[in-house]
């Protein structure tokens, strides 16, 4: 058997990912992993509902942004308060694409990652 465990988004204030994982999505850290040197810590963030993790990692010796390219990839969430969480999101000034016609949208993370807001199908 074979089961997602996690997924990777690299940041450069972790502090201010971690801060902004709260509150847009309620996320709070499950485990966390520090290198002896402190050279980087990796943060596991959880939703309390499901097994699936998102790790962020902080390096600390990186001083630049990183460049997602064009950023072709995303990570998904799905609601069941999809307008309350929609007007939290305009409230935080993080929405940076709406699709109306399928109804989703996606908010950017302070390192620019592309995070869908999906409402739950009844």
């Amino acid at each position: 058997m074979i089961k997602f465990n996690h997924f990777n988004f690299n940041v450069l204030d972790l502090d201010k990912s971690l801060d902004f994982y709260k509150k847009a999505l309620g996320l709070e850290p499950v485990r966390v992993r520090d290198a002896e040197d402190g050279s980087f810590r990796l943060v596991y963030l959880g939703d309390g509902l499901t097994e699936f993790q998102l790790e962020l990692t902080w390096l600390r010796d990186r001083t630049e942004p990183y460049n997602l390219g064009e950023c072709e990839f995303h990570l998904a969430f799905h609601t069941d308060e999809y307008e309350q969480l929609h007007q939290k999101h305009e409230e935080m000034g993080c929405i940076c694409f709406e699709n109306p016609a399928m109804g989703i949208y996606f908010i950017s993370d302070p390192d620019g990652y592309w995070i869908e807001i999906v409402p739950e199908h009844k």
